[in-house]
């Protein structure tokens, strides 16, 4: 009798050797960024620790104290000012992280992309442990914790750029907005994660709370220099195929080469066709980078997007502390819901951008919706936990989609303009100038956060509103330009080429 092969290792030879390799590109990338948004959780959780309603905890029988308000805050964040300390800290990662930013991607484009993550995943860890340190060395300056600040945040810069230039690596005719959404829930994975490592150690020693995050960081940056392949030609795998769409009515995502003459490693080969097509995978320059149709549209929106995302990601947890009183622990864990909407946010994104194939409607369409449920969750979000958790999950999709939709699926389709041609280095490029521009939005929105604050959490939702309708008015063009076409009066072609 014939023998047949066990149901599991049928399966596991259906995929080519090529799938298997890009497969696990795919989940290495997605490590890799986790742990880099792992690394960024610590601080919101940790903030409500460092200053503390002191009434509330019970004080040692031995401890000797001459002020009962602040005898359990961590200072130099015991005053009266300690929201404004608390927006000098986020700002000297956020800033840091915004000019640095424009900065990577020329960086990524040019060292090894192995070697360059690696060296930004262990700086990272030294420098996320450096500052949860000084709980144990006892350190108590603000320009100590705003420098390990600015040093991260400079490191962070490291991550975005080259994942995604990676990926271009390895995968040709992209994957839309559906998978795209699902590879980019790495971003709120990581706010989850980080929330619930930190929140496990913040009442007890806060210290652990970005000691263990940046031992994470740090090996996963070990993992990168041992397993990370950047081209398929590395080992041997065939280069993506490069193909058009267009008789679907869609044009190439940005995620492949140049051509299948990239297959020639180091030139070895020297063939008229690969000659132009070298020609193509030169870095571009960042004013040929602006002027592709939509780049700066979507750049200003995603300024005002991540915006209002980021004011979430640092003070969420510090928010439903004051107004709902919760402790640490919980107001963190509670936190966790809004990127959990996230993830549903930005998966519903790339399905209803694909199948409308209106990327910048659907930013809009969700924008709009954001707006009167940040309202909602001020004003009625704490009166019941049900009620807490249903608003979490809605704002945290209608927040994070649009951002998670413009990091991916928008700027793979950006990418088909004929300028470009398919150049997977020029990713790195149009990657950090976008991601670059919304970082300057992330900077701003835990500053204002933070001198808004003392004078009522109403007039920080009310700026968050505000910035929602600000970025729906930058991409109006966009949408009237696809109106236009769902109407039959101009060419509905994905990738904005024709706007």
């Amino acid at each position: 009798m014939k023998s047949t092969l066990a149901p599991g290792i049928r399966l596991i030879t259906s995929f080519s050797r090529d799938s298997w390799y890009r497969g696990f590109i795919l989940l290495l990338t997605f490590l890799f960024y986790t742990a880099y948004h792992l690394s960024r959780k610590p601080i919101s959780i940790v903030k409500s620790e460092l200053h503390r309603n002191c009434s509330t905890v019970i004080r040692p029988a031995d401890l000797n104290i001459t002020n009962n308000v602040t005898w359990c805050d961590w200072p130099p964040f015991d005053q009266d000012n300690y929201q404004t300390l608390f927006g000098v800290l986020d700002n000297s990662f956020l800033v840091a992280y915004a000019i640095g930013m424009f900065f990577s991607g020329i960086f990524g484009e040019r060292l090894p992309l192995r070697y360059y993550l690696s060296f930004g995943m262990l700086m990272s860890g030294l420098f996320t442990c450096l500052f949860g340190l000084g709980f144990y060395w006892n350190i108590h300056s603000l320009g100590y914790y705003a420098f390990i600040q600015v040093m991260n945040g400079l490191m962070q810069t490291t991550g975005w750029p080259a994942v995604v230039a990676c990926v271009g690596n390895w995968f040709g005719k992209g994957k839309r907005g559906f998978i795209m959404g699902v590879w980019n829930s790495h971003t709120s994975v990581g706010n989850i994660l980080g929330s619930l490592i930190a929140g496990v150690f913040v009442s007890s020693a806060w210290g652990m709370s970005f000691i263990v995050p940046g031992l994470i960081i740090a090996s996963t940056g070990i993992l990168c220099f041992f397993l990370l392949v950047e081209k398929p030609e590395d080992v041997n795998c065939s280069p993506p195929q490069h193909h058009s769409d267009q008789e679907n009515g869609e044009t190439e995502p940005l995620l492949h080469n140049s051509s299948s003459a990239d297959r020639t490693i180091n030139g070895a080969i020297s063939t008229e066709p690969q000659e132009i097509a070298e020609e193509h995978t030169e870095a571009i320059s960042f004013c040929a980078a602006l002027s592709i149709p939509g780049v700066v549209e979507f750049s200003l929106c995603l300024l005002f997007a991540k915006l209002v995302s980021y004011t979430f990601l640092y003070w969420l947890p510090l928010y439903i502390s004051n107004v709902a009183h919760f402790d640490p622990k919980q107001a963190g864990d509670m936190s966790t819901l809004f990127d959990v909407g996230g993830i549903l946010g930005g998966i519903m994104a790339g399905l209803v951008s694909d199948y409308t194939g209106g990327r910048a409607t659907t930013c809009c369409v969700m924008l709009v919706a954001a707006a009167p449920m940040l309202f909602l969750y001020n004003y009625i979000g704490q009166r019941s936990l049900g009620t807490t958790i249903g608003m979490l999950l809605v704002c945290g999709g209608l927040v994070n989609g649009p951002y998670a939709l413009i990091t991916t699926a928008v700027s793979a389709d950006l990418g088909t303009h004929e300028s470009l041609r398919g150049n997977s280095r020029a990713l790195s490029t149009v990657t950090a100038i976008i991601d670059g521009t919304g970082s300057i939005g992330a900077a701003l929105g835990p500053l204002l956060a933070g001198l808004i604050s003392p004078t009522g959490w109403n007039n920080v939702f009310y700026m968050l509103i505000t910035a929602d309708v600000l970025a729906c008015l930058f991409l109006s063009r966009l949408v009237y330009k696809e109106a236009l076409g769902w109407c039959g009066r101009v060419p509905r072609v994905r990738g904005f080429k024709e706007i």
